[in-house]
């Protein structure tokens, strides 16, 4: 069976580009050079694991060499002509943001109308159609923490088998402080590369918070760059899918501006008693669950507050009553090589009630009822 590595090597590249930027802006040529070529070689890695995107990443990889001889140039007071090299660099931290991802829709339990929406927006996509017929740009997830707006950009792009950009808004701004607006171009232009795409921003409102009088030029800059990229004016007439799934836990902190290239607003709510029920059954499928009375542990989460994550906390404490109950010397085993406890076996039985009474006294949901109701309100002001 052949194994997928380019999300491992993505994260090397990642944490290689990061030493890079770091010996060059110190003047370590030596360092500089070294990490630049160490950046070439796992391009090249990646382009072997990638049969279909080869080309672009073996030219991202005669770049970076480029660059390497660059930093020994300047080292050694050549006059060298860099221009590009800096757009490279960002262009390859965002494809260092390519995730391989398992999800399909069936992973999910509940959501099933959200589900229904994005599966709807995706299909028009790809469907030839008349041009009076647009597809969808973007799409805002909004709603409470842990309710399974990841999982649903997962399974978008698992799904339809596209290259899916998992993007941390906060950490494009740390790591790239001051520069990114330059990170956002480099991100849509490697999105258009491995098309079809789709561009999962979590925790948007970071780059996007309305704008302010004591908003930096560097803020206001980016969030220009952000605008233009959500137009899509490059992909208009180009018949690419990219989609881009933005996810937000406080929807009105977005910019006015920005929230109109979201017309398609999805509240992802806390999940209702089904939902809860077939949740619980995910996250206990491989264990014996006869004496559990799933709906009432379901009705009970609703009661409870919980969103989808607090619902696999709550399975994975009262898996982890169990195992406590049933292999109470467990600790003992710490001292066992590795190889030896892979000899033996850990006891398990069925779950019962008392295993999720456990549970259900350590998990406290950190939503409340005004929570709710203030999501429940923008919702009718401004969602789907």
């Amino acid at each position: 069976m052949r194994v997928d590595l380019t999300g491992a090597l993505n994260s090397v590249l990642q944490k290689t580009i990061k030493e890079y930027r770091a010996a060059d802006e110190c003047g370590d040529v030596r360092s500089a050079r070294a990490k630049a070529l160490e950046c070439a070689g796992l391009l090249e890695q990646i382009a072997r694991s990638s049969p279909g995107q080869r080309e672009i990443y073996m030219k991202r990889a005669q770049e970076w060499r480029a660059i390497a001889g660059q930093v020994e140039a300047r080292g050694s007071g050549k006059v060298v002509e860099s221009a590009g090299s800096g757009e490279n660099e960002f262009l390859t931290y965002a494809e260092s943001l390519i995730a391989t991802t398992p999800v399909r829709w069936g992973d999910i339990g509940g959501l099933d109308t959200v589900k229904r929406l994005m599966m709807e927006t995706i299909v028009i996509a790809g469907l030839s159609k008349p041009d009076s017929i647009k597809p969808w740009k973007g799409i805002l997830l909004f709603g409470p923490p842990g309710t399974g707006k990841t999982l649903l950009a997962a399974a978008a792009a698992g799904s339809l088998n596209a290259t899916f950009f998992d993007v941390k808004a906060d950490r494009v701004l740390s790591k790239y402080f001051g520069e990114s607006s330059k990170m956002v171009s480099g991100l849509y232009a490697a999105a258009r590369e491995h098309s079809p795409s789709i561009v999962f921003v979590d925790e948007f409102d970071a780059l996007s918070q309305s704008r302010s009088g004591d908003t930096s030029e560097a803020t206001r800059k980016l969030l220009s760059t952000l605008l233009t990229e959500l137009d899509g004016l490059q992909d208009k007439k180009s018949g690419q899918l990219l989609l881009t799934l933005a996810a937000t836990n406080t929807p009105w902190d977005l910019d006015p501006a920005v929230l109109s290239r979201f017309p398609r607003r999805i509240y992802v709510t806390l999940p209702d008693p089904a939902a809860c029920s077939e949740i619980l059954k995910i996250h206990t499928k491989d264990l014996d669950c006869s004496a559990l009375d799933i709906d009432a542990l379901g009705a009970r989460c609703v009661e409870n507050i919980y969103s989808g994550r607090d619902i696999q906390n709550l399975c994975q404490q009262a898996i982890w009553h169990m195992v406590r109950e049933e292999n109470p010397n467990l600790h003992h085993l710490a001292e066992l090589p590795f190889d030896e406890l892979r000899e033996r076996s850990l006891k398990v039985r069925g779950l019962r009630a008392g295993d999720f009474e456990d549970a259900f006294e350590k998990i406290r949901s950190p939503i409340t009822r005004s929570d709710l109701r203030r999501y429940d309100e923008w919702n009718e002001s401004f969602g789907e």
